[in-house]
């Protein structure tokens, strides 16, 4: 746990959405990646690989759900204002609507790294978290996102994405000690945190607490056909601060445990504001 504790203790807080909305703000943008014409920036083979992953990665979200046309992306990269780096300077967020909740999936970990497509497709993973809970107009209808970004779930999937990305990936952590646990720091900074979930998802000592890679969802989550190396498809999991306190105290039991009762009580992979603390 100590281990755990110093990779992702990495996480900074002005990485919280509080800080990060005022530096890079999102907006919707179209999902395709523009491939520049011959002699422009940027490498043709490195533009053709990133096209074909986003290419995969739709084809597998489409199999999901009813994927969102645009995604929440950046207008200028965070990675130029002091932000985490990511494989590119592509950093965006997907759509999917999945019968009553909504997957926020990350668009841009497994991108090749700009550069050097040699390394593979980039963190080799991307992260998603599923939730039907989501505040009185922050869902949008299909074909609007925008309201999403003022969700409790974006501002997690930003902090998660943020972390990740600063111990640049962590496809080994995951294969070493199986599900990890993450803690955001700073909730109350997080304004659509703060005011959307409930307050016993919150420490007292300010932190919100994920797991991450598990349980596992009712739909594939290797994709083997992308074009440089396979990508994971990493789940993202809200838990209470009860449950983020008996982590803490226990480690890898108290993980793995608690992906078996929320499997057993039937929650999964979903992320549900309203069940109750399984410890």
């Amino acid at each position: 746990m100590d281990f755990l504790k110093k990779l992702f203790k990495s996480f900074k807080r002005r990485d919280t959405a509080s800080d990060v909305s005022t530096a890079d703000p999102l907006t919707r943008v179209n999902a395709g990646v523009e491939v520049p014409e011959p002699g422009t920036e940027g490498d043709a083979a490195d533009e053709a690989a990133r096209c074909a992953t986003c290419e995969c990665l739709d084809r597998h979200w489409r199999a999901v759900g009813a994927v969102e046309q645009d995604v929440l992306g950046h207008v200028i990269s965070p990675s130029f204002l002091g932000g985490p780096d990511w494989p590119s300077t592509r950093q965006a967020y997907r759509i999917v609507r999945r019968g009553d909740s909504v997957i926020i999936a990350t668009d841009g970990l497994s991108d090749p790294f700009d550069g050097a497509p040699e390394l593979g497709n980039g963190f080799e993973m991307e992260l998603f978290l599923e939730t039907g809970d989501l505040a009185e107009g922050t869902r949008g209808a299909l074909g609007d996102v925008s309201p999403l970004m003022r969700s409790w779930a974006l501002e997690v999937m930003r902090a998660v994405a943020g972390t990740v990305a600063n111990a640049g990936g962590i496809t080994h952590q995951l294969d070493t000690h199986g599900v990890l646990s993450v803690e955001l720091p700073g909730a109350s900074e997080a304004p659509h945190l703060i005011d959307q979930i409930p307050a016993r998802f919150v420490t007292q000592d300010d932190c919100v607490g994920v797991l991450v890679g598990g349980p596992a969802p009712d739909f594939a989550t290797r994709l083997e056909d992308m074009p440089l190396s396979p990508v994971t498809l990493v789940p993202v999991v809200l838990i209470t601060a009860a449950e983020l306190e008996h982590v803490r105290a226990e480690g890898r039991k108290a993980r793995e445990a608690l992906v078996q009762q929320l499997i057993a009580a039937g929650h999964g992979h979903r992320s549900r504001l309203q069940r109750p603390d399984l410890v």
